[in-house]
């Protein structure tokens, strides 16, 4: 069976055309079918009540539409919502959805855990398990349209559990998905891919010749300090991956974890200002969420306010965001560790182990 989420719109109308052609269907069809994908999507076929009864039963017969199962959500006092999704093998990924005035950002996962390693990532942790799939990684945006009552995301960001770049075949048709009209129509610029510097594969993204945005997970302004916070350094390094960055068109963000006794003294600042100019990169400054690493320590509010004004005073747009959703498991792969390790101790007590 062909699984039409999986596919890029071009393709699902295609397949989609063909089988309504050979079932005799008249054309327009294809223009009340293709759009219960992702502009209006539907949880089943049966739902698609402009749709005759015994087309909805066909439909389903041919393209079931693969749901994510929600295993968990939280949801913190500043409005951030946390999901875990059970997939059909029991592998559980997180989507993190952020309010923010007008702006909704869905935060999505492009693998079941992660290979990179990084000490501040509880994603890491848990080392890497499978690739997500195309259907996997957009229907967690669908998922959310699908929800009852729930307005739209308006912005997407790779920055969930996984390397984006480390599965690039399922991410580049996904981006199309998010991307095109008969998709989410979802503009490129509000579509945001993080990434550590994967470099073979940041030079496909820079590419495409949509204006999609990108981030690279930074951290430390130097190769040593980068090399004992984020194991990738050993592979792709530092100056090589700054190199790489000229070829994106449109401005990088550089994504900047404080980490108290890391990286945060002034003169880590100069560092970052020295990589970030010649870029005219933005600087994004995050503190360290306490459910991500807790052997790591904090940098303190005064030394995060220091650190962000010693960028601007050497020309560096920087902006210090705010930890979100404190209150719940909201850092990368937080809830997925807390809710499935749960889950073991329940099966063990069950089973009368101690």
């Amino acid at each position: 069976m062909t699984d039409l989420l999986g596919l890029v719109p071009a393709a699902a109308r295609t397949a989609l055309g063909e089988w309504l052609a050979a079932r005799g269907e008249p054309e327009y069809r294809l223009r009340q079918v293709l759009p219960r994908l992702w502009q209006r999507p539907v949880g089943t076929w049966a739902e698609a009540t402009d749709l005759a009864v015994p087309l909805r039963k066909a439909l389903e017969e041919a393209f079931p539409l693969r749901r994510l199962a929600l295993k968990a959500h939280q949801v913190s006092s500043d409005g951030t919502e946390k999901f875990l999704w059970t997939l059909d093998d029991g592998e559980a990924i997180e989507s993190v959805l952020i309010p923010e005035g007008k702006r909704r950002t869905l935060c999505i996962s492009s693998q079941a855990g992660c290979a990179l390693g990084c000490v501040f990532c509880a994603t890491g942790r848990m080392g890497f398990r499978r690739n997500l799939s195309v259907a996997e990684i957009a229907g967690q945006v669908r998922e959310l349209v699908l929800a009852a009552g729930a307005p739209k995301a308006t912005n997407v960001v790779f920055m969930g559990m996984g390397e984006p770049l480390l599965n690039w075949d399922a991410v580049d048709p996904t981006l199309t998905i998010l991307n095109q009209p008969d998709g989410f129509g979802i503009g490129a610029r509000h579509i945001t891919v993080s990434t550590v510097g994967i470099l073979p594969n940041l030079t496909k993204l820079a590419q495409r010749p949509e204006q999609f945005r990108l981030a690279l997970s930074l951290h430390a302004p130097t190769a040593t300090l980068r090399r004992e916070l984020m194991p990738i350094e050993k592979k792709y390094k530092l100056p090589d991956v700054m190199e790489a960055l000229k070829q994106f068109r449109r401005r990088v963000t550089l994504e900047y974890v404080l980490i108290g006794g890391k990286n945060d003294t002034l003169e880590n600042a100069d560092q970052l200002a020295g990589l970030a100019q010649p870029l005219g990169a933005l600087v994004n400054l995050l503190p360290l969420h306490p459910g991500g690493a807790p052997d790591l320590a904090a940098t303190g509010r005064a030394r995060m306010i220091a650190f962000e004004r010693r960028l601007k005073s050497r020309g560096v747009e920087a902006v210090l965001r705010r930890s979100r959703g404190l209150d719940i498991s909201a850092a990368c792969g937080q809830l997925r560790v807390e809710v499935l390790s749960r889950s073991k101790v329940g099966a063990q007590e069950h089973a009368g182990v101690e």
